[in-house]
């Protein structure tokens, strides 16, 4: 049980969207919640306060009349729920509610308490308000979305429940919930911030990590099948490099490799002073694919740690507007729902998620090729050359998924269009980063399966499984256990979907 409190960390918040652990509101949060209700109350009484006696938006010009004012946050949420395009997955959706809930608890919000109740039973009974994935511009925050999310919350709108989607009403009336009744500003308040991309992006590094880990240990099998020297992942090389993505990275895979009967000492070799050839038959250091690991996987090691950093800053922060300041006793018109932070470290996580992918096909690329490997048959082809065709296939799909890796990787954090009469005259598109850069994820995971049944095979083909680490030979072994070693021909797809699952669920 995770109690909400003043801060949450990412460790404790990753520990409610994956391990399905349950949340507590504190009392200290209720009563600062209320205490912040109470004064908004108090407080906007005969003054002129956004989007509580206002419209909305470009406008805000209009005063709304005293008797209109909740149906004005009705309004808001309905008239906004309009997202379109696939549901966002139940990982990110329950992300973007602990992450608005997280905000709201802050007491900058002026929201009833009941908002926090409600928010917290959605997480710990796992329903799941349909939320589409295109509607944000990430200006404004999450708008469109989080409407979504404040439909469910008024008892309106779907949500997904014991896998069926469902209207919310019957869900709450087979949970025994009921829907919050709207006061002073909770439209406002759950629609104006940035927990979507935020939620999104919360998913998006955990996964990030797991590719990385994936990429270390899959760099460091390669260096085995291809019996490399080990001085391009040491101690000592790494360290004339100051930056510690690089060193962390190689202390990795020296650490995945510690017990490895395959990799070689270049004393015992091309040191030992007995070479007398003129045309080394063994090649003299490895393709930048293999030797250039540490160099290339250690600024995604580093971005990956500082996207986690800034997202654990935007989600203990008051992301809406206006902010209440209780102790201060005023309320501060602004801009906290702008998602700049969270569209550039989208965008930054995307790159270099891109640029593990590139390493991967270039590294499978140098298993299939047999030219530049010189130990493998063409595409790691275990049965007949000519007539059988190996990995041949999959590699046409790990090269096309790679290049839209490369084309979704272009920043959105640069394409503001203005909108909103003009109002929203620059936005962040931080929604749209976040989206997108789930599926560069989801796409690394395809072409890292393919590289995986690659590197099994290839340890086959070499009779190397009893000489590997320890490290790579769990991993032979589990894919084994979830596909066979072949060398006649068979339909792969439905292989690559069982690796891929592999790869994400461990």
């Amino acid at each position: 049980m995770n109690t909400i409190k003043e801060y949450l960390s990412l460790k404790e918040f990753e520990s409610v969207i994956f391990d399905n652990n349950k949340i507590d509101i504190s009392q200290d949060v209720l009563d600062r919640v209320n205490e912040s209700f109470d004064f908004l109350k108090e407080f906007s009484v005969n003054k002129i306060i956004y989007g509580v006696n206002t419209g909305f938006g470009p406008m805000a010009q209009y005063r709304i009349k005293d008797e209109d004012r909740i149906q004005l946050q009705y309004n808001l949420i309905r008239s906004h729920a309009s997202g379109t395009g696939k549901p966002l997955n139940a990982a990110c959706v329950k992300a973007a509610i602990l992450a608005r809930l997280n905000t709201l608890s802050l007491g900058n919000s002026g929201v009833h308490p009941s908002v926090i109740h409600l928010m917290k039973e959605l997480i710990n009974k796992d329903i799941t308000p349909l939320i589409f994935e295109h509607g944000g511009v990430g200006a404004s925050g999450d708008l469109v979305q989080l409407a979504h999310l404040a439909l469910v919350l008024i008892g309106e709108g779907e949500v997904f429940y014991k896998g069926e989607r469902r209207a919310t009403a019957e869900v709450f009336e087979i949970e025994k919930l009921e829907p919050i009744q709207v006061e002073i500003r909770e439209g406002l308040a759950l629609m104006n911030g940035t927990s979507v991309m935020t939620g999104v992006g919360v998913v998006n590094v955990h996964n990030a990590n797991k590719l990385l880990d994936w990429s270390i240990k899959f760099s460091g099998a390669i260096n085995e099948v291809v019996q490399a020297y080990d001085d391009h992942f040491s101690e000592e090389l790494n360290n004339t490099k100051r930056h510690e993505g690089q060193r962390e990275v190689a202390s990795r895979m020296r650490s995945n490799l510690a017990d490895s009967a395959l990799i070689r000492k270049r004393e015992d070799h091309l040191y030992s002073g007995e070479n007398t050839e003129d045309v080394f038959k063994e090649k003299v250091q490895e393709y930048y694919s293999l030797r250039c690991v540490p160099q290339i996987l250690g600024p995604i090691l580093e971005t990956i740690n500082n996207v986690a950093s800034i997202l654990e800053e935007e989600f203990n922060s008051a992301n809406d507007n206006p902010i209440i300041d209780v102790k201060n006793q005023h309320v501060y018109h602004g801009g906290n729902f702008h998602g700049d932070y969270i569209s550039l470290e989208m965008d930054k996580l995307k790159i270099v998620i891109t640029k593990l992918t590139m390493l991967a096909e270039r590294q499978l690329n140098y298993l299939l090729n047999s030219k530049i490997n010189e130990l493998l048959p063409p595409f790691v082809n275990l049965g007949t050359l000519g007539f059988n065709f190996g990995m041949q296939g999959v590699q046409f799909t790990a090269t096309s998924t790679t290049a839209e890796n490369q084309m979704l990787s272009n920043p959105m954090y640069v394409h503001s269009i203005p909108n909103n009469n003009d109002n929203q005259d620059i936005v962040s598109m931080g929604t749209n980063a976040a989206v997108i850069t789930s599926k560069v994820i989801e796409n690394a995971f395809e072409v890292l399966a393919i590289e995986l049944i690659t590197i099994v095979q290839a340890i086959d083909c070499l009779e190397q499984k009893d000489q590997i680490s320890s490290v790579t030979r769990k991993i032979y072994d589990d894919v084994r256990v979830i596909i066979p070693r072949f060398e006649k021909d068979q339909v792969m797809y439905p292989f690559v979907q069982k690796v891929k699952d592999y790869l994400i669920n461990n």
